[in-house]
């Protein structure tokens, strides 16, 4: 029974540990523009993404006002 309440005291730490890290941490985790941005949906180019990538981005994007 005492490494139950150990066991379960080191991973309540672990959690608690963590919401503290969520409430007082940095900005949520942004996405590059790869994945959903190269079939055209909405999504950012900034960060670290290579001039290729940005122009390929900043084409669908001009396609997409055009056909709006």
């Amino acid at each position: 029974m005492t490494i139950f309440f150990a066991t379960f005291i080191v991973i309540a730490i672990a959690i608690i540990g963590m919401a503290i890290g969520v409430l007082f941490g940095q900005p949520a985790i942004k996405g590059s523009c790869g994945g959903l941005n190269q079939i055209g949906l909405s999504g950012s180019c900034s960060g670290a993404c290579s001039s290729e990538e940005k122009d390929v981005c900043a084409k669908i994007k001009a396609a997409r006002q055009d056909n709006s």
